[in-house]
């Protein structure tokens, strides 16, 4: 079972077989924090350790932004007009409203 607090702030893991328990800390952040951008660099998603992100488009750089939470490879997205908006992480990739991110180093 996995519960997802201030995404990247306090990941807390059980694992019912082993019984053990793991926290991760903004020192330790989630590994899908960070940027991820379409292949053409024109939609850029960043994502904070403090649970925000923002959309960037173009030339807007916040374009949109929100909060955003993180379960498994599902992310979950509430901009501050209160849209919202899912995704997946797959093998590295974001997929997204149509659209495909890639980490971006």
């Amino acid at each position: 079972m996995r519960r997802l607090i201030a995404a990247g702030l306090l990941l807390l893991t059980s694992t019912a077989l082993a019984g053990e328990t793991t926290s991760v800390t903004a020192t330790d952040p989630h590994p899908y924090i960070g940027m991820w951008v379409t292949e053409d660099g024109r939609i850029r998603h960043e994502l904070r350790a403090d649970g925000r992100y923002v959309e960037a488009r173009g030339s807007r750089e916040a374009a949109y932004q929100g909060r955003y939470t993180i379960t498994g490879d599902h992310i979950d997205y509430v901009d501050d007009t209160g849209f919202t908006a899912d995704g997946d992480f797959v093998d590295g990739v974001l997929y997204h409203a149509g659209m495909i991110l890639y980490r971006r180093p």
